[in-house]
């Protein structure tokens, strides 16, 4: 994955950001240290005491973002603002079906409402959001590596069960719509396309990386393992090098959401190394 000129245009703005935005980080530090906490409360087991805490968050930096003059802290803790109000729409959506697959419809397709107000209000660039298809036919056989992997090794730790029956062509294209075009797409639009810039905007690429991938693993409290947490953080790791590198939102996107497919779907149905013994 070479570095391209886009990659270069962006890397050469984040490093102007960082220079304006360094002396004011105490306000984004205050608000990941926040979500830290909220989501450690959720993985502790006080969901109750957690979505209040998020709730909080919510006001308290909406708030700050009237106060606060410099703009790219603002955008900081604009896309910060994503993570809690994720977290608040997950346990607040009623149940519209049995089947746990429809959930994750439910619960992100909202979440492309508050994505589209931000890139508009902070004018997000198409270089900045990695809308590009450049390569993609060569990202392709990567992804499907890359995602396999993950998914691989994540099962080893979660071992979760199918969240569909069987491996029926309509089940498997409901599972790969939904987790690439719903879940792998919103996520990565909010932790990569959108947080992680604005973070290494703040904090510079390395940090900003670091503090994105590691939000990315906290929202992962729910699945109640320090394990998982810590898993997903350097898959987070991985996905946010991936697209510091290319640029490609395409690429990470569908990354994401192959790890999903055979996660949940495929790995669970067939067993390990897809049933090839």
């Amino acid at each position: 994955m070479q570095p391209n000129e886009d990659n270069i245009y962006v890397k050469r703005e984040e490093h102007d950001l960082s220079r304006v935005a360094r002396r004011s980080v105490l306000p984004v530090l205050a608000t990941v240290l926040l979500i830290g906490i909220a989501e450690m409360l959720m993985f502790s087991g006080i969901r109750g005491a957690a979505i209040l805490f998020h709730m909080l968050i919510l006001v308290v930096v909406s708030i700050s973002t009237v106060r606060i003059k410099d703009k790219y802290v603002t955008w900081a803790l604009q896309a910060l603002m994503l993570l809690p109000l994720l977290r608040l729409i997950n346990f607040s959506m009623p149940i519209f079906s049995e089947m746990v697959l429809y959930r994750y419809f439910y619960i992100y397709i909202p979440m492309f409402v508050p994505i589209f107000l931000i890139i508009r209000h902070q004018s997000f660039s198409p270089v900045q959001l990695g809308l590009s298809f450049k390569r993609i036919i060569l990202y392709l056989p990567l992804s499907l590596v890359i995602g396999l992997l993950i998914a691989e090794a994540e099962y080893f730790i979660m071992g979760p069960a199918p969240i569909v029956p069987n491996m029926s062509f309509y089940n498997l294209v409901d599972v790969a719509l939904i987790m690439v075009f719903c879940v792998g797409l919103v996520e990565e639009l909010m932790f990569r396309s959108i947080l992680q810039t604005r973070l290494e905007g703040v904090f510079g690429s390395t940090l900003g990386l670091i503090v994105a991938s590691s939000l990315f693993g906290l929202m992962s409290s729910v699945y109640g393992t320090v394990a998982e947490i810590l898993f997903a953080s350097v898959v987070g790791l991985i996905l946010g090098y991936m697209f510091s590198k290319t640029r490609s939102l395409p690429l990470v996107a569908l990354t994401h959401g192959l790890v999903n497919i055979f996660l949940f779907a495929i790995i669970p149905l067939l067993g390990p190394g897809l049933g090839i013994a």
